[in-house]
């Protein structure tokens, strides 16, 4: 029986790392819809299209060749046959991608990309507006917090781990700016869908988080 799942959420709140597991558990797809909207900011910085141009973002996002695979570290997200998985986690498109989001035509061009996907079969769908835009009649909706400290601390510890030079103290802002910019956007803005789950990951660990929203979807 086909099935889609959805979990929202600000950064840090854990939902990249939950939903993997969760489709892994689950063994359907695994959707990484930010991933997306991070490829459209890096192919806009290097294109140099200007933000405020909408026909432009719109016929990039016509152009683009997304494609998700699987490997033994995970779920790695190609353009044609680039693989741009690294090159698409950076503070920088961290930031554009939120300001690449809040455009109509982008925002439009990618929902109907996933949707599409979505009809082909079962999936997990991390994002920020799946449950609320996306897909709002799934068949299961999850929204993740954690409070700024602990989210920024997670995040902290992400960017340590790939050799980043940074300070929790300017993670936390970052998240913060991240934060204001994702909930006042105009378009889908960051909010938990009325009917979802909230579940706040501040003092879970991974595997319990896991395994409480596997089962609220293995009772219904």
């Amino acid at each position: 029986m086909k099935m889609i799942v959805t979990v929202d959420g600000p950064a840090g709140s854990g939902k990249s790392t939950v939903s993997r597991l969760l489709a892994k558990r689950l063994g359907v797809l695994y959707l990484d819809t930010g991933a997306m909207y991070r490829a459209v900011a890096l192919y806009v910085k290097r294109r140099k299209i200007d933000i405020r141009d909408e026909v432009g973002l719109k016929a990039l996002c016509m152009d683009l060749d997304l494609k998700f695979s699987e490997d033994g570290t995970g779920s790695r997200l190609y353009s044609g046959e680039e693989d741009i998985s690294s090159a698409i986690r950076t503070p920088e498109m961290d930031m554009l991608s939120s300001r690449v989001s809040a455009v109509g035509q982008v925002r439009e061009a990618m929902t109907e990309l996933q949707r599409k996907i979505g009809r082909e079969g079962s999936l997990v769908a991390e994002g920020r507006d799946m449950g609320s835009v996306v897909f709002p009649d799934a068949d299961h909706k999850f929204f993740l917090t954690a409070s700024p400290g602990v989210r920024a601390m997670r995040r902290f510890k992400e960017r340590e781990d790939r050799g980043e030079d940074v300070s929790p103290g300017e993670v936390e802002e970052e998240l913060r700016k991240r934060d204001a910019q994702d909930s006042a956007r105009a378009i889908a803005p960051l909010r938990p869908a009325e009917d979802a789950m909230i579940i706040d990951t501040s003092e879970m660990e991974v595997r319990e988080v896991v395994d409480l929203a596997l089962n609220i979807i293995h009772k219904r």
